[in-house]
């Protein structure tokens, strides 16, 4: 089973939160996942992908704060899912010492530039804000392990496109995971840059 050999914080949370069977798609993308991968995860709504994206950057990040650096990244198509995610990460993390961190987009940059230098680990943001904030220097990738990105689908827009290829053009190594819908031809071209050797999952 995919939870058995989840970091025991985490197994323990979702012994509180009730949740004590794997999805279909999570007993195939947990083990890919953890393996280090490059992975489109391709699944419909409703299979968990979202809680699957929150399970396995937890256990990468082995649930502990480890310097100032975020460690994680997750892109997200706006505002609301943004907020949306970090209220689903604080469910696994409220009380522990790991740290979430939403750039909201209402909150002045220079702020959160601030507050991202004294240390967060996972850092969820829409693409205009994390490119402005890379633009502004204020994300270091020194000790980047992993990038998620959320309901991919919205990278068929150009304006989110654009600023994923902005952003992972400072990334030098990391794993990326993509979750969607749907392999969707805009997703595919990744391949021909940070996604080389992915694999895909798929029900």
């Amino acid at each position: 089973m995919p939870f058995k050999k989840l970091h025991s914080d985490i197994k323990e949370k979702l012994e509180s939160l009730e949740i004590t069977e794997a999805t279909p798609f999570q007993k195939i993308s947990i083990p890919a996942i953890k393996s280090g991968a490059n992975l489109y995860c391709i699944a419909p709504q409703g299979t968990g992908k979202t809680t699957t994206l929150i399970l396995t950057t937890l256990h990468k990040l082995k649930f502990e704060a480890v310097g100032n650096s975020p460690r994680a990244l997750i892109l997200v198509k706006n505002n609301e899912k943004a907020a949306a995610l970090y209220d689903a990460f604080l469910k696994y993390t409220r009380f522990k010492e790991i740290r979430v961190y939403l750039a909201d987009e209402k909150m002045h940059v220079d702020t959160q530039k601030s507050e991202i230098f004294e240390g967060v680990d996972i850092l969820i943001s829409t693409p205009k804000r994390m490119n402005k904030l890379f633009m502004l220097n204020g994300i270091s990738t020194s000790q980047l392990t992993m990038f998620n990105v959320d309901d991919a689908q919205f990278l068929t827009e150009n304006n989110a496109y654009t600023a994923l290829m902005s952003i992972t053009q400072s990334i030098n190594k990391c794993q990326f995971v993509l979750y969607s819908d749907k392999m969707y031809p805009t997703l595919k071209r990744f391949e021909s840059y940070f996604m080389e050797y992915s694999k895909v999952i798929t029900i």
